[in-house]
């Protein structure tokens, strides 16, 4: 197919936004679908069918349909040239703007939900993306459209309106009570399932390996939560929220100090309370897992013993102060020749040569981030001789410090 490198781009960015995409063949049989749907309390492939199928023989060439159901989800479907099965494309479902607790309980009573399954309901609607009119999605289909059919004045946009009724009033008398062990269960099964995915998470990240935790958090992310609040940011927050704390608590076991812990754990707080809407959530969560796998790997001290932890959290926390082997050693009430031996046995370095080595990185980093003059940048790395910090630093690293800043510049 030409048409072929575009549509598996297209694929591939909608599954990025968690927004469900599949064929079907235009004689209504599904041969491949999306698992994401109404997973538990609804039949998604069976309300596709009632929903989209009525339409599908109707369907014209070089024409977007957009569907939206008595459960205001919407879908977007089109026919495929050149195919012969799985001609439609199908995506969704969505939703244009963010249902709060009253929307919802008004769609449950339209479609005869029970109230036992208003909270599978709403936890439903809070695994489905928004996609409000002005979102790159739409652009993103438009030139797809655009490839297919040769230009923008060559097809169509049909909105199929009635908010098609749903068959679930009669098929699956959800107007009765239901089985009260039943959603206890399923509810139980949920909440598994989410566990289990944030521990694997915090397994990911207290190893600090950050494509693992990416390819977790994506699925965790397009998981069910339950809404606790009215206010969809506010209770977007709460869950931020929790995933700083876990995500912390992972670092930790991964052997990062609270030292390193609670400075990024604070950052995360009040950025998470500065968010201004939902669109924010999902690049402050990928942000937070990233800066904690990178911590893990930068400051895990797992294998070391407590007094090289400490020695080294003393070291990395103020590299402008004064810090030898005896200070060090006494703030732990130990020999100067005990720490001196365990941290060499541990990091495979003196004392002397591990804190020569952080102050040079500091100085590495401030002279190639900033404009500090250089006998500042020697006393934020606690040396008060600049000729003597320009004479370290270029046995370190080969230039001086002013030949390094020009070579980075």
């Amino acid at each position: 197919m030409f048409y072929e490198s575009e549509l598996q781009f297209l694929q591939d960015t909608l599954k990025k936004c968690r927004v469900p995409v599949f064929f079907v063949s235009s004689d209504r049989k599904i041969e491949k679908g999306d698992d994401e749907g109404f997973k538990t309390l609804f039949d998604e492939v069976k309300f596709f069918e009632f929903s989209v199928g009525s339409f599908l023989d109707k369907a014209e060439p070089k024409t977007i349909y957009k569907l939206t159901t008595s459960f205001k989800l919407c879908y977007l479907f089109l026919l495929l040239p050149q195919r012969t099965r799985e001609n439609v494309l199908v995506i969704g479902p969505f939703v244009s703007k963010q249902l709060d607790s009253r929307k919802v309980l008004e769609i449950g009573e339209k479609n005869a939900v029970s109230p036992q399954n208003l909270k599978l309901l709403e936890s439903y609607f809070a695994s489905i993306p928004v996609l409000n009119d002005s979102s790159h999605i739409f652009a993103m289909l438009d030139a797809f459209a655009e490839t297919l059919w040769g230009g923008s004045q060559s097809y169509s946009l049909v909105d199929l309106s009635g908010d098609i009724l749903s068959p679930y009033r009669k098929e699956n008398n959800l107007d009765k009570d239901s089985d009260g062990e039943s959603d206890v269960l399923l509810s139980m099964e949920l909440m598994e399932r989410r566990y289990a995915f944030e521990n694997e998470l915090m397994r990911a990240v207290s190893q600090g390996h950050d494509h693992k935790a990416g390819s977790l958090f994506s699925e965790f992310a397009s998981m069910p939560f339950e809404r606790r609040v009215a206010d969809p940011l506010r209770d977007l927050k709460n869950y931020c929220i929790i995933m700083n704390t876990l995500l912390r608590k992972a670092a930790e076991n991964g052997g990062v100090h609270p030292l390193y812990l609670d400075e990024i754990s604070s950052f995360f707080a009040v950025k998470i309370e500065q968010l201004g809407s939902t669109a924010s959530v999902q690049e402050i969560m990928t942000e937070m897992y990233r800066s904690y796998c990178r911590l893990v790997r930068k400051h895990s001290m797992k294998n070391y013993s407590t007094p090289v932890r400490r020695a080294v959290a003393t070291i990395h926390a103020d590299l402008s102060s004064k810090l030898s082997l005896h200070l060090l050693a006494e703030k732990q009430n130990l020999s100067p020749g005990y720490l001196s031996t365990v941290f060499k046995k541990e990091t495979g370095k003196t004392i002397t040569d591990y804190i020569l080595s952080e102050r040079m990185q500091l100085a590495m980093h401030l002279l190639s981030t900033t404009r500090l003059q250089i006998q500042t940048v020697a006393l934020h790395c606690g040396i008060i001789d600049v000729q003597y910090f320009s004479k370290l630093f270029k046995k370190f690293v080969g230039k001086t410090p002013k030949e390094y800043r020009e070579s980075v510049k």
